[in-house]
């Protein structure tokens, strides 16, 4: 399976959560847009269709991808 790369994820999930604080404090279109846009970028690549399952999907990946490239030593 691809995955977009850890640091990509880590950007869309911080970027969608900032803007879901954002916009439940302070409500605006150009807020709404920008939160819709991110949305729609993070299910794209998680090959998921509403938020909460991106950000799910995207953390595992994210840690998948840790434990790729830092595996734990026995």
């Amino acid at each position: 399976m691809i995955t977009a790369h850890p640091s990509l994820l880590r950007d869309l999930i911080e970027r969608c959560e900032t803007l879901s604080r954002r916009l439940a404090a302070h409500p605006s279109a150009d807020t709404a847009r920008r939160l819709e846009d991110a949305t729609y970028t993070l299910c794209v690549i998680t090959g998921t269709r509403q938020l909460d399952m991106a950000l799910f999907v995207a953390r595992q990946q994210m840690v998948a991808a840790t434990q790729r490239h830092h595996p734990l030593h026995d």
